[in-house]
């Protein structure tokens, strides 16, 4: 076969997963060649995420290197993958997952502390979870790779700011102290990684799906079908759990209001056969409970 060539943004943690990939394949005998590309959300750093398109910020460059046939397949952090595939594009595997959680890493001098009068986030779900929890809290917009924010972070006033646990972890930068938030419920699909292809691509469909975890894959579905029922963006703030433990699904969900002042919750136990329907379901009970409010409310304001 071919050379497989790996589409990837060029920062270090997407250059990490690639890696990841690039290593299973090789084991399995392929030959690849990663092909870096920058993409939309990685050169404009300063518009919050919300005013930029809301959906695939990060991920339409790589679609277009996929669909003029300039890689084979790409590798994304599975939350910046808009429910909706581009046509043309399938999944094609998920990997394992890593940890889900969000994190608040301090910069030096400072530490956990029980209110919080500044913390940086880009994330427009963190922000306005964190208006939920701490409403006197100034949330300054942060943006970049990891490095760069967590840069900006030690050179700000900040009491703290928000990442990914397995984003800091992966490459090698998580502190020795930060706090874990376990009362934040993550971004769908948030610490898994999903690669895709061109849907007629079979090789490229067979080379990797052995490496799929069918159960992260699936707990990821849910997540993202609720999304999908809520809003479809990945830029909005919808946060989703779903943990397969005995044949059961354990599903937690939330949507928060913009400005933080109204969250609206739920959790269900769905039994495996249900999963395709289990994230749709969750949707709309949130959307019954008076999560349509919020989305028009939102739909209004991005």
């Amino acid at each position: 076969m071919k050379t497989i060539r790996i589409g990837t943004r060029d920062s270090k943690l997407a250059l990490w997963q690639a890696n990841t990939v690039k290593d299973l394949l090789e084991g399995q005998g392929y030959t690849t060649e990663l092909v870096p590309v920058k993409s939309e959300g990685d050169l404009d750093l300063v518009t919050p995420l919300y005013a930029m398109g809301v959906e695939g910020v990060f991920t339409k460059t790589l679609d277009a290197y996929l669909l003029s046939n300039k890689i084979d397949i790409a590798v994304h952090s599975m939350k910046d993958v808009p429910t909706q595939l581009a046509q043309g594009i399938v999944q094609a595997a998920v990997l394992p997952r890593a940890s889900y959680k969000d994190i608040l890493v301090f910069p030096k001098g400072k530490t956990k502390q029980e209110i919080y009068s500044k913390i940086g986030t880009g994330s427009v779900r963190r922000k306005a979870l964190l208006l939920n929890r701490y409403p006197e809290c100034v949330i300054e917009n942060l943006r970049g790779n990891v490095q760069t924010r967590l840069q900006k972070l030690e050179d700000s006033d900040w009491d703290a700011a928000v990442f990914a646990e397995a984003g800091l972890a992966r490459v090698a930068l998580l502190p020795e102290q930060y706090e874990t938030l376990d009362w934040m419920l993550p971004a769908p699909a948030q610490g898994a990684i999903m690669i895709v292809c061109r849907a007629a691509d079979n090789d490229c469909l067979q080379a990797t799906h052995t490496f799929n975890d069918a159960t992260t894959a699936m707990a990821v579905k849910v997540e993202r079908d609720f999304l999908k029922t809520l809003m479809g963006g990945c830029s909005t703030p919808v946060s989703a759990f779903a943990e397969i433990k005995e044949e059961q699904i354990y599903f937690k969900g939330s949507i928060c209001s913009l400005e933080g002042k109204t969250l609206i919750e739920h959790e269900a136990v769905f039994p495996v056969a249900e999963a395709p329907d289990a994230g749709t379901i969750a949707g709309n009970a949130v959307l019954e409970k008076g999560g349509k409010a919020i989305v028009a409310q939102i739909r209004g304001q991005i």
